[in-house]
This record gives C-alpha cells, structure tokens and sequence, in this order.
C-alpha cells in the first residue's frame, strides 16, 4: 500500500503543493518551527520518565493555618 507513496515524483508534487499554500516567504520559518517541533520532541524522548510521585519530592508545600 505504501511501497509507491514516496517516490521522486510524488514528493516533487507535494513541495510544489506546499510552495503553492505556503508561498517561498513562509517556508523558512516554516521549516525552522519543524524543526525546533523535532528538536523537542527528541529531546522529550531523551529525557528519563519521571514517575508521578517523584515530581514533588525534593520540594514540601506548608500548608498555612490562619
């Protein structure tokens, strides 16, 4: 099913389409928000998962009684 989607061709007509909607103004930023979109994401993954109650851990909330 996906084995023609990205060929040479189709891609061609997809950077032509998004020219068309985009126009070549928009295209650097763009690509640069895409690219930071990327940047975080990767970084998300990176990072090690924090499990619910260790958010908290090293910090105490004193509750005020007036």
């Amino acid at each position: 099913m996906l084995e023609g989607l990205f060929q040479p061709m189709h891609l061609l007509v997809i950077l032509v389409i998004v020219l068309i909607i985009f126009g070549p103004g928009k295209l650097p930023e763009l690509g640069n928000s895409i690219g930071k979109a990327i940047k975080g994401f990767k970084k998300a993954m990176a990072e090690p998962d924090e499990k619910p109650g260790d958010a908290g851990e090293g910090k105490k909330i004193e509750d005020k009684k007036e």
